[in-house]
C-alpha cells in the first residue's frame, strides 16, 4: 500500500465584504465582524471609514 501525502488545505482568500479588496496573505489590519452567524471580513480602509458603526455594533447593512 502507498502511503500519499494529502495536500494541504489552499488558505483561506479573504475578500472585503463591503468593497471586494482581495487580501494578500493575512492582513492584521483588516476586521472581521460575524453578523447573524455569517464572517464578515473588511479591509482597513472600509474599517477605518466605518470605525464608529463597527464600535457600535452595527450591522454592515446600517453603513
Amino acid at each position: 500500500m502507498e502511503q500519499q501525502n494529502p495536500e494541504p488545505p489552499e488558505p483561506e482568500q479573504l475578500v472585503c465584504s463591503r468593497c471586494g479588496t482581495v487580501a494578500e496573505g493575512t492582513p492584521p489590519t483588516w476586521t472581521c465582524s460575524v453578523e447573524n452567524g455569517v464572517r464578515h471580513h473588511f479591509c482597513d480602509v472600509c474599517a477605518r471609514a466605518n470605525i464608529r458603526a463597527i464600535e457600535g455594533r452595527l450591522d454592515s447593512d446600517w453603513w
